[in-house]
This record gives C-alpha cells, structure tokens and sequence, in this order.
C-alpha cells in the first residue's frame, strides 16, 4: 500500500534471508515515512520501518510455531487452534550482497512511481479548469489511479512469481511510459481519467518488485542499509512530486509533469536489463497462496482496518492542496504545504524507529490516531497556510506511527504466503482511498472542506479503537501459540 505506498517482515537482523511469496504491495502508499530498516516481504509500501510487537510476527522470527506453519490466527474472541497445516512454500537460496549499481536503479524505479502517484494533488484545480470540467469529475483521475495501483497489486505479485522480478518491472515500466504519453496527450477529461488509471495499474508493480527484490538478494543481517536508502527514495518521490508537480504546472503547463516519471520510467525499462533475476522457487498452484490468505479471519479484519486507513488518511489528505488553493493560493504554494506530509513522515520515522521495542503496537497505533485526528481538526478549524502546515506534518507522523505498525502486523498474519498476504492488505488501503476521494469531490466542489476535515477527523476515532483494540487481542489470543 502509499506508497505514500511498500512492507517489511522484520525489524532488524532477525533471521535467515527469505524471498517474499509475491510482489505484493501495501502502501504504500502512498506513504512518505520511508526510512524503516525492517526486512521486505514483497510489499510496496513506502511508509517507514515495519514495527515490532514484541512477538513473532512483527519481529520476524519464523520460528514461532504458528507461523512456521502459516497458520492463521484465531479470529477475535476466539481460543487459540492448531489450524491444517498450509503448503509450504519453496524458497530459494540468497544471492550475494547487492552491487551499488543495482540498489541505484531499484531506488530509480521506486522513486518514479512514487512521484507518479502524488504527482496529481496539486493540480486537480488546474487540470479541471483547463479542461474545463468540474472538481469531481478531475478528480476521478486520482480515485481512478488508487484504485487501479491497489486492484494490481496481487496481479503483479503473481506476475513476478512467474516471470521474476525484474522482467516484471520492466514490463510495468514499459507500460507506464505509454499510460504517461497518453496523459500528456489527453484531449479531455474521459481520456486523462482512462490515461491515469493505467498508470496507476502499471506503477503498481514498481515500488513492489523493488522491495521484494532486496528480500530475495540481502540476507536478513545486512538488509537494513538498502531498506533504509530504497524507502528514502520513496519518500523523496514523494515529497519531489508535491512541489515540483505545483511549480510545473503553475509556471509551465500540467502535462509536462506527466511527461516526467514517463520519460523516467521509459529510461528504466531498458536500464533495468543491467539487473540480475533473483533465482526464485518454481510456482505452485496460481491460487495457492490466496486460500492461505483468505482463510484467516485476523487477515480480513486488518483488511478491514486497512480499507478504512486508507479512507480517512489518503482519501482526504488528496484535498488539502485544493482546500488551500480554493482560498487564492497558487498550485506551486499548495503543492509546497502538501509535500510538507513527506517531511513529516521522513521525521516521524526516525522517532519510531527509536521507539521499536520500548512502545508496545497498540501505543504506537494510538499515539498515530491522536496524530490525524489532530490534523484533520486542526483543518476543520482553519483552512489558513499555517494551519495546513500543522496538518500536513502531522498526518505525515500520524501514518508513520500508525500505517507502518498495522503494516507490520499484516505481514505475520499469513506467514506461508506472507507477500499475498501483503497485497490483498495494500488492495484493501487502496480501495479504501479510491472511494474515500471519489465520495468527498462533491462537497469538496461546494468548498465544503470543513465538513470534509471534520468527517475525516471524527473517523479518525473508530479507526484508532479498531486498531488498537484488535491487536491486543491479537496478541492475547495468538501468544500461547508463539511459546
């Protein structure tokens, strides 16, 4: 999931070097809190180091015996199972340390994306105006892109399995570059809106891949450093887009910010053929990996926390730039207070990553809800720069201490398929911000944003409870089977 948007199984050096089932993503995200030292399980999510719970599945240790055996977790409420055992899934052996040549382009690949995705917030006005159609219908550009990102996460997470890593990501990049030309040429609304869709759709596998491929080559000792600097380079996509997307598009024109991560991904589809294919284990049954998912109630409860993650933090935060903008300010002024999210995320992360293993999940969860629902009523309150300044930095902490420790427990739910298990969570925040973005245009159309950042703010309370609530319980529940 954003991004934001990639996830991790580990917190550290805990362990041996294990590829991830698939190129599964969550974060994503869109997410900016890109600085987590945590050993990749195939995710896309760029949103900070994955955060232990003091158990097995958020520290990484596959020596638990429920995990070991994939099992699922007993659902809430219930006593602690030995569930069938599920297929195992074959894993194949660690290549060397990975060249600094590899980790640039792997860095340039998720960079792109990242910049792709955030790219849109600060233009939605512009675009609209000059193409001469209303708030809601331009912003079915950006709600059409997060939808389609997350629906493709577990498409290219089989994908990879089959065809390896990098071929996957050269293929997406390929693809992308045609979906950017296409925006760039857009004669209309219909056909940019079908333009950023696709390249929501081939972006996907980027950020993705990128992950998985350092959990295939780096053992788990050594995996911190090229996780610290791939989701550095997440979060500077991120941050690079919101300001350079305002300036662009206010000095020059829109399409050339679409051309940009075009050109880029074009370079990268054919530099990319430097990159070694990570040996993989031979391909079970397609729909293997997606019944040891589905069958956990635990996985399709955080799927549920993830939907509405996604909803309250990436689906309003797309109206901050238009909220500032609807007051007189310019595109490059909005696209600087948005890209103010990056920086919080990037500071946040650092906190958090001191903080993994002496503040329990729940409290990293709830201290990230108060984060948001801060933010979002600070928002309510004043629609002034120096109050979205405030917002924007706190939502980006709030993501960092919330998204990347429900991230984390997403990871250990499925352990025999833990990159799938991944993807179906980034599915979820995706989803989730698709229709979140898409149901706020209208009011965002009548200026209605305080409404709109009260909504979000008071959403912000289940999400935090929900969160909190089942992961103790998760804990309780799945302790006497992690000995």
């Amino acid at each position: 999931m954003d991004a934001h948007t990639e996830t991790t199984d580990s917190a550290g050096p805990a362990g041996p070097a294990r590829p991830a089932d698939s190129a599964g993503s969550a974060d994503s995200a869109g997410s900016a809190a890109a600085s987590g030292p945590a050993a990749p399980s195939g995710s896309a999510a760029a949103s900070g180091p994955a955060v232990p719970s003091g158990s097995a599945e958020g520290a990484g240790h596959a020596a638990a015996p429920s995990a070991a055996r994939g099992a699922a977790a007993p659902a809430p409420g219930e006593a602690p199972v030995s569930p069938p055992e599920a297929p195992a899934l074959p894993v194949p052996p660690a290549l060397p340390a990975l060249p600094a040549a590899s980790l640039r382009l792997l860095r340039a690949a998720g960079f792109v994306s990242n910049f792709d995705r955030f790219c849109i917030t600060p233009m939605l006005l512009l675009i609209g105006a000059q193409l001469g159609v209303a708030l809601p219908t331009v912003m079915l550009a950006a709600s059409g892109y997060f939808l389609a990102y997350g629906l493709m996460q577990p498409v290219w997470g089989l994908a990879s399995d089959r065809l390896g890593r990098v071929r996957v990501m050269r293929i997406s990049l390929a693809g992308a570059a045609v979906a950017a030309l296409c925006s760039v040429l857009a004669p209309d609304a219909t056909v940019l809106i079908v333009a950023r869709a696709a390249a929501g759709a081939f972006f996907a596998a980027s950020i993705a891949a990128s992950i998985t491929y350092i959990g295939d080559t780096v053992p788990a000792a050594v995996r911190q450093r090229p996780l610290s600097e791939l989701m550095t380079a997440f979060a500077l996509g991120t941050a690079v887009a919101t300001v350079a997307a305002g300036a662009l598009a206010h000095f020059v024109s829109w399409r050339l910010v679409f051309a940009l991560p075009g050109v880029i991904a074009a370079y990268l589809a054919v530099a990319l053929r430097r990159l070694p294919e990570p040996p993989r284990a031979a391909p079970g049954a397609l729909l293997t990996p997606f019944k040891v998912v589905l069958r956990s109630r635990w996985q399709w409860y955080v799927m549920a926390v993830a939907m509405l993650e996604g909803a309250v933090l990436l689906g309003f935060l797309t109206y901050i730039a238009p909220a500032l903008e609807a007051q007189g300010a310019s595109a490059m002024l909005a696209g600087a207070v948005s890209a103010l999210y990056g920086v919080g995320s990037m500071a946040a992360a650092q906190t958090v990553k001191r903080l993994v293993g002496r503040w329990t999940p729940v409290r990293l969860m709830v201290v990230g809800g108060v984060q948001m629902a801060l933010a979002f009523g600070l928002a309510a309150a004043s629609r002034s720069v120096p109050a979205l300044v405030v917002c924007t930095l706190l939502l980006g902490g709030g993501w960092s201490f919330m998204h990347s420790t429900i991230q984390s427990w997403a990871t250990g739910l499925s352990p025999a398929a833990r990159a799938t298990g991944v993807a179906m969570f980034g599915l979820a925040l995706y989803v989730g911000s698709a229709l979140a973005s898409a149901i706020a245009a209208g009011p965002a159309e009548h200026h209605a944003y305080r409404g709109l950042f009260l909504t979000a703010a008071l959403l912000t309370i289940p999400l935090t409870v929900a969160a909190g609530v089942g992961r103790a319980r998760y804990d309780r529940v799945t302790r006497p089977d992690r000995g």
